[in-house]
């Protein structure tokens, strides 16, 4: 189950691939398509989550930072 950090409400554009980046921010990426390169990374919202091991963190459905502890298999 995951859980929410917190809201931020990025609307997401086609073709490209949002992450929270090593320094706690939304960042972006051109995803690669048919034999393109991707694009280069753009910083989308500074907001500077303090990572913890442990945990995945993602930008959920509705734009918002969220994150799920990782099961070792």
């Amino acid at each position: 189950m995951a859980e929410k950090l917190q809201k931020v409400g990025i609307q997401r554009a086609e073709g490209y691939l949002y992450y929270i980046d090593k320094q706690g921010d939304v960042s972006r990426a051109k995803m690669a398509r048919g034999g393109k390169k991707g694009g280069k990374v753009e910083k989308v919202q500074k907001v500077g989550i303090k990572k913890e091991s442990g945990y995945l963190y993602f930008l959920d459905k509705k734009g918002d930072i969220s994150r799920a502890k990782m099961v070792n298999a």
